[in-house]
């Protein structure tokens, strides 16, 4: 039951991800069509968001890791 339920839990970290990391690149390239001039602070926030969304899941799968293999 712990393997299944790390496994959801690292699937659904990998989902939302995704998701996250999708939504802010898709609005960075908003922002550089509407705003040319824009792109390079755009890319520096936009970098730095990604790793703030990439982190999440990242600490998601360290907690599954450990809960299944202490119990």
């Amino acid at each position: 039951m712990n393997l299944l339920a790390a496994g959801i839990a690292a699937g659904l970290a990998a989902l939302g991800a995704s998701f996250g990391i999708g939504m802010v690149v898709s609005k960075t390239v908003e922002g550089v069509a509407r705003q040319p001039e824009s792109r390079g602070p755009l890319q520096t926030i936009m970098f730095i968001g990604i790793g703030v969304v990439e982190a999440v899941p990242i600490m998601a799968i360290v907690i599954a890791f450990l809960l299944m293999f202490t119990f």
